[in-house]
């Protein structure tokens, strides 16, 4: 299974819209240098699909990447289908996946609007396993997931 990036983003606060810049730099156990998230803990990378932001957009949303606080917006890559511990070559990174989803504490601006937000459901999480630059374009593959596909 394999992907493209579509876009890269960082917000320097938590609780906010990510806005796009050209790369992002990725370190081992902390993150993307730049982003509000990056710590040694287990979501130090958020990832959503681009095919999710196009159900919000197809419910009459204005969205567009970086909207849902992902760091990483993919194309081609069915991201909640991943189990967690599946390795992820992005770019000249890798990342491994630890969870899927999460539970929404408060309710963002996206869910005010529509009355839904896909993050929660289908936005995932990982950590930095390898160094490396990202940026839009770069490709997207599944290297290894615990199911052995």
């Amino acid at each position: 299974m394999s992907g493209y990036i579509v876009a890269v983003c960082i917000s320097e606060k938590k609780g906010v819209r990510k806005s796009p810049v050209p790369r992002v730099e990725l370190q081992p156990n902390y993150g993307i240098v730049g982003d509000a998230h990056a710590g040694n803990w287990h979501r130090q990378v958020s990832l959503l699909a681009m095919e999710s932001i196009r159900k919000m957009q197809g419910l009459g949303l204005d969205v567009d990447t970086g909207d849902f606080a992902e760091n990483i917006t993919t194309e081609g890559i069915d991201l909640v289908s991943l189990p967690i511990g599946s390795l992820l070559s992005v770019g000249t990174t890798l990342l491994e996946v630890t969870q899927i989803g999460k539970e929404c504490h408060n309710r963002c601006d996206i869910f005010h609007q529509a009355g839904d937000c896909v993050m929660p459901r289908e936005g995932i999480f990982a950590k930095v396993i390898q160094r490396g630059l990202v940026q839009a374009g770069d490709s997207v593959s599944v290297i290894e997931n615990t199911e052995g596909t």
